[in-house]
């Protein structure tokens, strides 16, 4: 059975977009190496440094699914139907969108919690890993103890103001080991693992 892992772009102040939703300042460093990478989907290109590139890369190779939320969802207007990550997609929500019930859909819609939003990614993605992709849903993995790592590409920019990354944890601290810290052009690429 694959790990459970989130990762983010951050900004120093610890938001993961702006007020508006808007995730263009944590997202630049996509965009400012000389290493071309094709996301798995093959629909977009981005230029990031070598290292960033094989992060995405490796994350790629592993991942068997991804859990999101409703409104993550709603936001990438469901990533014109194929996740740029091209693995199944587990959406928690309270209201499935009937539009994407269908045969070939890469949408699987859990309406009873994150725990069975996790379970039935196990179950996709069988030996592979599971992503977890979105701030809420990242919230209450972290609080049911359900995340295994944390990968931040913390990017040197103060929002000030937008959607956290780690609020609503609780009062019990979570337990973290770095292992692992690599720089690049406008982000620095850091990995945790859940300590349990």
């Amino acid at each position: 059975m694959g790990s459970i892992g989130m990762g983010f772009s951050m900004s120093l102040d610890g938001f993961v977009a702006g007020p508006n939703d808007e995730v263009d300042r944590v997202f630049r460093w996509y965009f400012t190496g000389d290493t071309g990478h094709v996301v798995s989907s093959g629909n977009e290109e981005f230029n990031m440094s070598e290292d960033g590139a094989d992060l995405i890369e490796g994350a790629g190779k592993t991942t068997g699914a991804l859990v999101t939320g409703r409104r993550t969802f709603d936001i990438a207007k469901a990533w014109g139907g194929k996740h740029p990550m091209d693995v199944p997609v587990v959406v928690v929500t309270h209201r499935i969108p009937q539009e994407w019930v269908k045969e070939g859909s890469p949408f699987v819609f859990v309406t009873d919690g994150v725990e069975h939003a996790v379970a039935e990614a196990k179950r996709i993605a069988g030996d592979n890993g599971i992503a977890v992709g979105a701030p809420s849903i990242a919230q209450q993995c972290l609080k049911a103890g359900l995340i295994d790592e944390i990968q931040i590409d913390l990017v040197p920019v103060l929002l000030g103001q937008g959607i956290r990354l780690f609020d609503d944890l609780g009062s019990e601290p979570i337990e973290l080991e770095c292992t692992k810290i690599t720089p690049g052009p406008g982000v620095t690429h850091l990995t945790f693992r859940v300590l349990k």
